[in-house]
């Protein structure tokens, strides 16, 4: 029987110039919620504390989690607060957190709770990638937070689908008499994993023979490649079909669409010459080439349909444009892309 893992990452850096966070508390509680619960051995909790950069991503990679659990600070427009070496703040950027979650396989994480301060706006981009996220739209008291996780956590040991068990942790703080209820949002939509039943709600934590039968068909082997340590994996992947040297190493097959298009066609012959020219180049080391991957994989992939969504096309170019801001090998091609997709909107309906 698969577990349900849940990541919890904590941070609480010794210059936020705050008073410390419950974190360890908040921790305790969750971990009661789902001891007690009706389906505690569905669950595997795991744990980083003071967590850097580094073990995010690692513990991302090596345990590949269901939920994933953030508690500490948040500052808004710049980003999540986690720890560097020293215990000290590093703050993670909005793009680079949800570039990070952007590179699993859709589906694979299936939440994410940000349970810091003014984190919506982390929570907003994430769900780019993640069906199920909940941020914070405004400060939030560490006794509320305690208390929103623990009713959310009593509502998935019991059973309950992601939404309802956001209702659950909002009635938590509630109960307590606290205006703070309304702090958590919730950013929810049906479910995109490849094997989930058909008429799965939103975000169910189903009982355990339900979820076994969810999980049995095994999933099929999906394309990837390397850039130095990072790995890119998915049917999807945006580096398909590029030549590639040095430490660039590329193993995938695709089914491109045919588009009919002209001006399309020469926009994703003009994509193509792009990624040729990222995956060779040595003005961008090899993270910064996996995160440019994400709006590149978006704008492939609807310059391929029929109808492409201009507004997904055009902010894919717009990230695309800041990501490769300042870097002269690339501007050019850059620049060739948005010009051509600029031209094919007038040949479209």
């Amino acid at each position: 029987m698969n577990m349900i893992k849940i990541l919890i990452l904590t941070a609480n850096p010794s210059n936020t110039g705050s008073n410390p966070l419950g974190l360890d508390a908040e921790v305790r509680r969750i971990e009661e919620a789902l001891q007690r619960s009706r389906y505690r051995d569905r669950f595997q909790i795991i744990t980083k504390l003071a967590a850097r950069t580094m073990d995010l991503r690692r513990a991302l990679l090596d345990h590949r989690p269901q939920i994933v659990h953030f508690s500490g600070h948040g500052t808004g427009e710049k980003g999540l607060v986690l720890e560097n070496d020293a215990g000290k703040v590093q703050l993670v950027s909005t793009e680079a957190l949800a570039g990070l979650f952007g590179i699993f396989e859709t589906g694979e994480i299936e939440c994410v709770l940000l349970n810091a301060c003014y984190s919506e706006i982390q929570a907003t981009a994430i769900h780019q990638f993640v069906d199920c996220v909940i941020g914070m739209n405004q400060p939030i008291g560490d006794k509320s937070a305690v208390q929103f996780a623990e009713g959310f956590y009593d509502a998935l040991g019991a059973g309950s689908p992601y939404d309802e068990a956001y209702r659950i942790g909002c009635s938590a703080i509630a109960l307590e008499g606290s205006s703070e209820y309304s702090t958590p949002v919730l950013k929810n939509r049906k479910r995109r994993s490849s094997n989930a039943p058909a008429d799965q709600t939103a975000g169910q934590v189903l009982p355990p023979e339900s979820t076994a039968a969810a999980i049995a068909e095994p999933l099929r082997p999906a394309p990837s490649q390397s850039f130095g340590n990072v790995t890119i994996s998915g049917s999807n992947n945006p580096f398909n079909t590029i030549q590639a040297e040095g430490n660039v190493n590329l193993n995938q097959t695709s089914t491109q669409t045919t588009v009919t298009n002209p001006d399309l066609q020469a926009a994703l012959g003009a994509l193509s010459q792009l990624k040729q020219a990222i995956a060779t180049t040595n003005a961008i080391d090899e993270t910064e080439k996996a995160m440019v991957a994400i709006p590149i994989q978006k704008l492939e992939a609807e310059l391929q349909k029929p109808q492409p969504d201009r507004s997904l096309v055009d902010k894919a170019i717009s990230t695309l444009k800041k990501a490769l801001d300042g870097v002269i090998a690339l501007a050019d091609p850059v620049t060739t892309v948005a010009t051509l997709v600029a031209k094919a909107w007038i040949g479209l309906p």
